[in-house]
């Protein structure tokens, strides 16, 4: 059981994995802007990987604190949207359009919004397995966009890794646009049983 003294902790290894997170994401969106793609995407799976780590830390050793279940899912938006909006910029040459970049941030941004006034209200409204999932393909996406500019001529499961990229954005795209109305009608759910 974890107390009100654990709760407020803040130097616990997960929330200083997800301080390493946020600083690597920062590294990672220099090297898009130089184009330095072989060290961005090294950058972008060191990142990526924490946040499995951190979650399973906490889980484990009774971690979990009031900062890590604001800092880890924010740092995750940080990583997701950042690259996002950077690769969108780079022009035609990109898997990830523009409007695709728009979709994750205003899906982030809403269900930010909605999970904060639900938890306010006293529902856990901790990440579902759509939330999951929808940020394992939108991490993919953005690691086979890097990887397609580090390797343009690379073949990946027989296709050509553009391809591959420009597939995994639009799968990723997709699940962004579904998970957000799956908390959307999660929470509207919730609210109809607690007036009722």
């Amino acid at each position: 059981m974890t107390g009100k003294a654990d709760l407020d902790r803040v130097w616990t290894v997960p929330n200083v994995l997800s301080a390493a997170r946020l600083a690597i994401s920062l590294a990672c969106f220099i090297a898009i802007e130089r184009a330095a793609w072989g060290p961005a995407l090294g950058l972008f799976l060191a990142a990526a990987s924490t946040d499995w780590v951190d979650g399973w830390w906490a889980r484990r050793f009774g971690q979990v604190s009031r900062l890590g279940r604001i800092f880890d899912p924010l740092v995750d938006k940080v990583l997701v949207c950042g690259a996002f909006v950077l690769l969108a910029a780079r022009g035609e040459a990109s898997a990830i359009a523009p409007w695709m970049a728009v979709v994750v941030v205003v899906r982030e941004l809403v269900v930010t919004a909605v999970r904060a006034e639900m938890e306010r209200a006293g529902h856990d409204f901790s990440a579902g397995l759509s939330g999951k999932l929808k940020m394992l393909l939108q991490c993919a996406a953005v690691a086979m966009e890097l990887a397609a500019r580090t390797w343009p001529e690379a073949v990946f499961a027989g296709i050509g890794m553009r391809t591959a990229a420009t597939g995994m954005a639009w799968a990723a795209v997709a699940l962004t646009a579904w998970s957000g109305g799956d908390y959307l009608a999660k929470a509207a759910a919730r609210v109809v049983s607690k007036r009722g």
